[in-house]
């Protein structure tokens, strides 16, 4: 599966979108994260591990907790390829005609 497939595929999962809008707000812990759902920790979990895998998610260890953050990196290429997919010259954006 290509790199660009993976957080396309990740964020095809209403759970996991909503995730994402979460995080945007603040970094949260898995157990932030899990009062938000009625589901399970080890689901949230799961939810968490695919975000991880598609590069949409980081997560850092600040003493006992673990906090998950936006990776917008990944965004950010998400983006570009949008637009340049949608560019009728074929270029890419920012390039001179």
């Amino acid at each position: 599966m290509s790199i660009l497939n993976m957080p396309f595929k990740a964020l095809s999962d209403p759970t996991r979108r909503k995730i994402i809008q979460m995080l945007k707000e603040r970094d949260m812990t898995a157990g932030e994260i899990a009062e938000h759902f009625n589901m399970t920790k080890p689901s949230i979990s799961h939810h968490l591990n695919i975000l991880k895998q598609a590069e949409l998610v980081i997560d850092e260890r600040k003493g006992q907790n673990i906090y998950y953050s936006l990776n917008t990196t990944v965004f950010q290429e998400m983006v570009n390829w949008f637009f340049n997919i949608t560019d009728k010259k074929g270029g890419s954006i920012g390039e001179e005609d």
